[in-house]
């Protein structure tokens, strides 16, 4: 039998009323208490002038910032910076006048506590727009700014100090060594921000010494490799020391696994050692113009693993140095930057081959990228079936800028000549001798009779 359901019990109106009304009661107990005082009031003053006064040195100085980055070298490290660095200005500025005013703070013994966390706030804010600036890899200015600010939150909340003793807890025992998470954690910060300077550094420094009159390129590229060599191995010996480390258990450690690392890293290792090779021997440089396999172009880079060339027509080559000493390679600029060209023309038997070779030669002696020295020279080379086949010979001294360009120019203006001249091009023919056309009679006779039939 069907039973009508109770209707569920409804909460008391008035309990939940006067629980609401305990919570504001609470919340304006604390407000009045901590909020509404005059400590309160003076560091929220505090920071309403600081935000002001940021605020208009940030506007007052953009102007000048962006005039120094208009007078800066284009390919400066300065100038690739500068156009940032202007973000810095507010919180910097910011953070600066917080601390002064927290010092006067204290000196008044005054309170000082929401001073306190705007400035953990300020200092997250400027490390993570310093990073910004420093580096283009979003993933990392990510990854930096979400950990930046939860230590941040963790400091304003006061968690800071029992989050990093519960990490330092986690310990086991190496040998005489007492490592935990926290020194693990550390270690891969400070490590990780040493060789994070070191490239850095490496890379500003590769970067002037291609700017010095008289370092050639290939100097410039072996210098900074042996630089970031150097930083990086400094960076990291003094992370592991600054740990406290024993380096003795890490030879241990690192003898146990270099083998497999080794096997792992051959690859990347012999490209280390080749382009070392190239750039002591100097067969290949960056700028010169090569051509290995399908690609055709000149070297923008010459990398750590690999060779940047690119192509005529936009693309990019990264073509592992291994493969540089290893297979053939032709570089049109080794010894000499000049190139030479052969370009094919066939005239008619009918044309006056000597008038030919003039013309084949003028229109290389007006051509603005072909070298006087050597001299364009025009050969008679061989008589086609169809043709009389003629060579001009021309060299270039810049083939990053292209060489079949020039052909076509060429072979354009020779177009031109041969038409205004009377010079003929052939045309492919073929001549048909029937040596018997008995046959070929009765052949034609019989396909006439079926037609009629």
């Amino acid at each position: 039998m069907y039973q009508t359901p109770e209707p569920p019990e409804l909460p008391d109106i008035a309990e939940a009323a006067a629980d609401a009304k305990s919570l504001l009661d609470t919340v304006w107990d604390w407000i009045i208490a901590d909020v509404a005082t005059v400590p309160v009031a003076i560091q929220v003053t505090i920071l309403v002038v600081i935000a002001v006064t940021t605020i208009a040195l940030g506007r007052r100085l953009a102007g000048p910032v962006a005039q120094l980055v208009a007078r800066a070298d284009a390919r400066a490290w300065l100038h690739r910076r500068l156009d940032r660095l202007g973000s810095l200005i507010t919180p910097v500025s910011a953070l600066l006048l917080t601390w002064l005013a927290t010092a006067g703070m204290r000196v008044a013994e005054r309170e000082t506590e929401l001073l306190s966390v705007a400035s953990s706030l300020l200092i997250a804010w400027v490390l993570i727009r310093l990073i910004t600036v420093l580096t283009r890899q979003t993933g990392v200015t990510k990854l930096a700014g979400a950990v930046i600010w939860f230590v941040a939150a963790l400091a304003i909340v006061g968690w800071l100090e029992p989050f990093l003793a519960a990490l330092d807890a986690a310990a086991f025992t190496a040998g005489n060594m007492r490592i935990s998470l926290l020194t693990i954690i550390n270690g891969i910060l400070l490590v990780g921000a040493l060789v994070w300077v070191a490239i850095f550094v490496s890379s500003l420094l590769e970067g002037q010494l291609r700017r010095i009159d008289g370092v050639t390129p290939a100097a410039g590229v072996l210098v900074g490799k042996v630089l970031r060599i150097g930083f990086l191995t400094v960076a990291v010996l003094v992370g592991l020391t600054s740990l406290g480390i024993d380096f003795t258990a890490v030879a241990v450690f690192s003898g146990a696994i270099g083998v497999g690392i080794g096997f792992g890293l051959q690859k990347v290792v012999s490209n280390l050692i080749s382009g070392i090779i190239l750039l002591l021997d100097r067969s290949i440089k960056p700028g010169d113009v090569i051509e290995i396999g399908q690609a055709y172009g000149w070297i923008s880079k010459l990398g750590a693993r690999y060779a940047a060339v690119v192509t005529r027509d936009g693309k990019e080559y990264l073509i592992p140095n291994e493969d540089l000493i290893t297979q053939q390679v032709v570089n049109w600029s080794f010894s000499n930057r000049a190139v030479r060209l052969k370009i094919a023309v066939g005239v008619s038997y009918q044309s006056d081959v000597r008038k030919a070779l003039d013309l084949m030669m003028q229109s290389a002696e007006e051509h603005k990228r072909v070298l006087t020295s050597p001299p364009p020279a025009t050969r008679l080379v061989g008589f086609g079936d169809n043709s009389v086949d003629l060579e001009l010979r021309i060299w270039v001294n810049d083939p990053e800028a292209g060489v079949v360009n020039v052909a076509s120019d060429i072979r354009l203006h020779i177009w031109d000549l041969f038409h205004e001249n009377s010079i003929e091009f052939p045309f492919p023919q073929r001549d048909l001798h029937i040596t018997s056309a008995d046959g070929l009679k009765e052949t034609m006779a019989e396909v006439m009779r079926s037609r009629s039939d």
